[in-house]
């Protein structure tokens, strides 16, 4: 098959995990990150921003577990700590996005948004065909939501620039794997702006051709 239009269908911007994060112990993070100058940060409040004004549904993702720890499973086998416990600062969603009291939410706890969650009875909902994923971590929650999409039949797409990794190689191993999965998967934040900014003008469109006209006399 050939590469799939950036949307298809009626798309959905899923905020994966962006986070104020757990502080280090001991100079050490819970989790690590790659290096960056934040400007993935920036780029997915513009992506928010831009979903609202051109009516794409906008979820919030965030992942909290347990204070007693029962819900970890096996994810402290790897390289990661205990991260991410409810009541505490570091879990809360990142006041600087733009998250509201009435948008759509899901708590989860594992990695995929898709697992033990309610996700997808709220894209059935919304009539969802494409996916758009921003946040973190690339290698890990974004990744293998991406991967649940793409199983569940989703149009997937990964804004590049909007997400962050654990590490520069995980991050681009794994951008090059969704690209695998689905081609034009990767894609980035000005060229999503855009594709919103022609939803937005085709509803203003639609808007005033369905406006009542006034009455004559």
């Amino acid at each position: 098959m050939g590469q799939r239009n950036l949307i298809e269908g009626t798309p959905v911007l899923v905020v994966v995990d962006i986070q104020n994060g757990d502080p280090p112990q001991d100079g050490v993070s819970p989790i690590p990150h790659m290096e960056s100058d934040g400007s993935w940060v920036n780029n997915a409040t513009k992506l928010i921003q831009g979903a609202r004004d051109a009516n794409v549904p906008v979820v919030f993702i965030q992942e909290a577990h347990r204070r007693d720890l029962i819900d970890f499973g096996r994810e402290l086998d790897g390289a990661e700590g205990v991260h991410l416990l409810e009541g505490d600062h570091g879990t809360d969603i990142r006041s600087e996005i733009g998250m509201r009291e009435d948008d759509y939410f899901i708590k989860k706890r594992r990695y995929s948004c898709f697992f033990g969650t309610d996700f997808e009875l709220l894209m059935k909902g919304l009539h969802a065909n494409t996916l758009i994923f921003i946040g973190g971590l690339t290698d890990v929650c974004v990744h293998y939501s991406f991967v649940d999409g793409h199983q569940n039949d989703y149009f997937c797409r990964v804004v590049e620039d909007s997400v962050t990794g654990s590490s520069l190689h995980a991050h681009e191993a794994s951008l090059n794997a969704m690209e695998y999965l689905q081609t034009g998967a990767r894609r980035n934040t000005e060229e999503v702006l855009r594709a919103f900014q022609r939803i937005a003008e085709d509803l203003q469109v639609a808007n005033t051709i369905t406006e009542p006209r006034s009455a004559v006399t």
